[in-house]
């Protein structure tokens, strides 16, 4: 295969990973490769993410498609160890010098002797960590690095950041064998971990959260920027015919200088009510703080958490502390008396909203409703629902769950969607879209 055409399907590949890179970057690309050669890989890897990347958190996924397209070798290594504990004496000595081809050699040789999973080539990632253990090494590399000079502390932080560049160098090397024999086009649809923002909100672990809430500032003035244009443009307000066509007369008719009409000056309400049961909270307390982080664009903001009782917690979010974590920490507590007790109960969380916090809602009031719509099979309380939609400017529910599964088993998606629109945010990029559409100017 010619290095344009893998260049080619390298691109391709990106685009089915989100990664926009369309014909012009794909152009710089191959200068790139002209420009730099082949010798140097990791100075090629750095030439391509340049010319190809234009967001920031792409790159995990451009890493990852590069050594599938890229590979550092192919065919498996010459394994010199015949048994586990010779391969951890090496992989121990390679931890300690840290030299980026040692290691990676390491990975190789650890693939092919603990990794094969069946003689058809496939190779596994988690069957070869299990068998090496290499966190159980962080103790000796620590010790071989402080001898060098380290003080004890820094040598044992670097130790396990040795460690864990050697598991993810496994992961890449397990890639690569399986797509030697089955093919690139398959393993990169399959293999390839996805960027946070393409991953499913409710699958996304605890390390993958914190890397987005550290987002969010960015991400909020993003949004506020263009609430702030949408508004200047909507300030304009519609035409006004009658005063349109009376300026028309002193240019014979001809409507050269339309009039407006004198928009509403007002900035709109917001009430988010969330559902904060375990399923969902992660979903909800990251859009609690992105909506938060555009909390200037509105004249209020106020914030409800339900599990089957709805509590409010505007306080929260109006706290001097601006980490995201430890103000989502802070709600999580108010609601985690009831929450660990509790299943979602959206039928008396609805019902108890407008018992104790009905006057929150009025005719400039936009609602954002946060969850699954899952009632536990109890009553969905559409009559509530309905009151709330009837009495607000608008009310759009977001929920995480993909639109496949909505209605089914204890979802109550469709009678709630019967009243107002609801909208799949399955993902961070779908749920920024959203956000950014449906907000009111």
């Amino acid at each position: 295969m010619s290095t344009g055409t893998r260049l080619v399907e390298f691109v391709r590949a990106l685009r089915e990973h989100g990664i926009t890179a369309g014909p012009s970057e794909t152009i710089d690309a191959g200068r790139v490769l002209e420009v730099l050669g082949l010798a140097d890989r990791e100075r090629m890897r750095a030439g391509l993410a340049a010319a190809l990347l234009r967001r920031g958190g792409q790159r995990a996924v451009f890493d990852q498609v590069f050594d599938l397209y890229f590979p550092l070798g192919i065919g498996a290594p010459d394994a010199h160890a015949e048994t586990l504990g010779q391969y951890r004496e090496q992989l121990a000595e390679a931890l300690a010098s840290g030299a980026a081809s040692e290691l990676t050699e390491a990975a190789r040789t650890g693939v092919e002797l603990f990794g094969a999973v069946d003689s058809d080539g496939g190779f596994s990632a988690h069957q070869t960590l299990e068998a090496i253990q290499p966190q159980t090494l962080v103790a000796q590399v620590a010790e071989a690095v402080a001898s060098g000079g380290f003080a004890e502390r820094l040598a044992r932080d670097t130790a396990r950041r040795r460690v864990a560049e050697f598991r993810e160098r496994v992961r890449t090397e397990a890639r690569r064998r399986i797509a030697e024999s089955r093919g690139r086009e398959r393993i990169h649809r399959h293999a390839v971990t996805p960027s946070a923002e393409s991953a499913e909100l409710l699958a996304l672990n605890a390390e993958r959260l914190a890397a987005l809430r550290r987002t969010i500032g960015p991400l909020g003035r993003k949004l506020a920027t263009r609430l702030a244009a949408r508004r200047t443009h909507a300030r304009r307000g519609e035409i006004d015919l009658r005063r349109t066509l009376r300026r028309s007369l002193s240019t014979g008719g001809v409507p050269m200088r339309p009039a407006y009409r004198k928009p509403r000056p007002n900035r709109p309400e917001i009430v988010l009510l969330c559902d904060m049961s375990g399923s969902v909270a992660n979903f909800a307390t990251f859009t609690l703080l992105l909506v938060q982080a555009m909390r200037d664009q509105f004249s209020r903001v106020r914030i409800f958490a339900f599990v089957d009782k709805t509590w409010e917690v505007t306080e929260l979010f109006e706290a001097t502390d601006p980490d995201p974590a430890r103000i989502a920490e802070r709600v999580r507590s108010r609601v985690a008396p009831v929450a660990s007790l509790a299943h979602s109960d959206y039928g008396r969380a609805l019902g108890t909203f407008l018992d104790w916090y009905g006057d929150a809602i009025s005719a400039k009031t936009s609602v954002l409703v946060l969850g699954d719509a899952r009632t536990n099979y109890g009553s969905p309380n559409v009559a509530d629902y309905g009151a709330i939609v009837a009495t607000a400017r608008a009310v759009h529910w977001l929920n995480p769950e993909a639109e496949s599964r909505w209605d089914t088993g204890d979802s109550a998606a469709g009678a709630y969607h019967a009243l107002a629109p609801m909208h799949e945010c399955s993902t961070i990029a779908a749920l920024t879209e959203l956000v950014g559409r449906i907000l009111p100017v």
